[in-house]
Formats: structure tokens, sequence, C-alpha cells
């Protein structure tokens, strides 16, 4: 039980990537805030780490609000007392073409995949630094270390998500606390279901699923990524196994990319 008696707070825990890193923590043995918007994915999740042994608490709250924020730290340090991992999690997709492009679409994506991050960081950065001893993990995306023509605010993202990892990771190594983030691929999750949709029906007019088959065929491992895939590699993260290391991007996308 690597992560025994730690408290993780996750972001998006709802469904998909972050409901398989709620759970893959609580494997560890982490009790687990379940945050998402949907208050009814954060009681699901909860109930789901609940039936593993550990405790969970689940928090409908919008992360790009600050007063939500607050909440999220005020309500699991009093259900849980501590706060010890982060994940950042949380994030949308909005695609389009760049002529095609709007400022609502450009600010809701900045305001969710990255402003939300550094000020969910913000929050609980006190707890972590008054204990001497923290992790953060934010979910990235291969997306941020190449071009994406279909969806630029997504890319912008989540290369500023990278960046504020290793900003970060620098400015609070010597306080104890750690800053690493994973870039995912092409995970099997409602969200490509959405891109596929938007991009690969709307935009480029292919028929449904042909889109994601396409690009799931340029894996070099020969299948879709899972939730589970990138939940593990976050639990490593979180754990001391990884207690060397701190300011990292890890692809994890079946050898899509290797930078």
């Amino acid at each position: 039980m690597e992560l025994a008696d730690q408290v993780a707070i996750v972001t998006g825990a709802g469904r998909g990537i972050g409901r398989a890193i709620a759970l893959e923590l609580a494997s560890l043995g982490a009790d687990v805030a379940a945050v998402d918007l949907d208050g009814s994915g954060a009681e699901q999740t909860a109930g789901d780490v609940t039936r593993t042994g550990r405790r969970a608490t689940p928090i409908r709250a919008d992360i790009t609000r600050g007063d939500d924020r607050r909440t999220v730290v005020d309500a699991t340090l009093q259900a849980h007392g501590r706060i010890d991992i982060l994940v950042n999690n949380a994030g949308i997709y909005r695609g389009a073409l760049p002529l095609e492009l709007s400022e609502e679409q450009w600010d809701t994506v900045m305001a969710v995949n990255a402003k939300a991050v550094m000020f969910c960081c913000q929050a609980v950065l006190p707890t972590m630094l008054a204990a001497k001893r923290g992790v953060i993990v934010n979910v990235a995306s291969m997306a941020g270390k190449m071009a994406t023509p279909t969806s630029i605010p997504y890319g912008v993202s989540k290369a500023a998500v990278i960046s504020l990892t290793r900003s970060l990771a620098a400015a609070y190594a010597k306080d104890g606390v750690r800053v690493n983030c994973v870039c995912p691929g092409l995970v099997d999750t409602e969200m490509w279901k959405q891109i596929d949709r938007e991009v690969g029906v709307e935009l480029l007019g292919k028929e449904p699923g042909d889109y994601w088959q396409e690009r799931v065929s340029t894996i070099p491992l020969g299948r879709a990524e899972q939730p589970e895939d990138v939940a593990r590699v976050v639990g490593f993260l979180a754990s001391s196994k990884a207690a060397y290391m701190t300011g990292q991007a890890i692809n994890v996308t079946g050898g899509m990319i290797t930078h």
C-alpha cells in the first residue's frame, strides 16, 4: 500500500481518466476527494472508491471559480485532515479550424485546461508547504508537444500545463513538493468520441468512427490507450518510487511521440 494514510484530490474524477486515477490511487492505499462539475459523477466515483475499502469524499465544484477551489481544499481538510496529492485532471476540448476559432472557445478551453490547473495548485500548496511534503501530478497531453491545427486552444492549453509543471517543480523542489505531468495519447474516453464527431465528422467530413480508427492505426503499440494506462503512471508518480522525479512531462502514448 504505497500511498497508505495519504489523501488525494482528483479533479475531473467523475468519468474517464479521472475516475481511473481515483481508483488507482485508492488501490495504492490513498483516500480520495473526487471532484467534478457533475455532482452525480463525483458521487459515483466516490462510491467506487469506498467499495475498495478506502475513504472518499465527493465534491461538486467548478474549478474555474475561486470560491469552488477553496471549497475543495476546505472540504478535503475537514473530511480527511490532510492533503498529500493533487491530480489536476479536469479538461475540455473544442474543435475548430484556425480561421473559425472564436474567442469564446479559446477562453473556455484555456480557463479549464490551463488557468484552473495553476490556481488549483495555488489552492493546495500552502497545505503542502506547511507539511513540507506533497505531490502534484498534472494531466497534460501529447497535444502539448505537437501541432494541433484542428484545435489550437487545446494544444496551447496543454503546452501551458507542461510549462507550468516545470516552473512549479523548480519553485518548490527544496520545500519537499514534487510536480510532474503525464501526456496521454489517444485514450478511449468520451472526449475522444467528441473529437471524432467535431473533427472527424464536422471538420473533415469523415464517417463516424473513421477518424478515431485512422488515428489508432498509427499507434506503434497497436491498440487504443485505456484510462487505466494513464492512471498507473499517475500512481507511480504519486508514490515514493518516483521520489527523485520532478518537473517531468511523461509520455503515455503507446509510442506515438518520443520527445
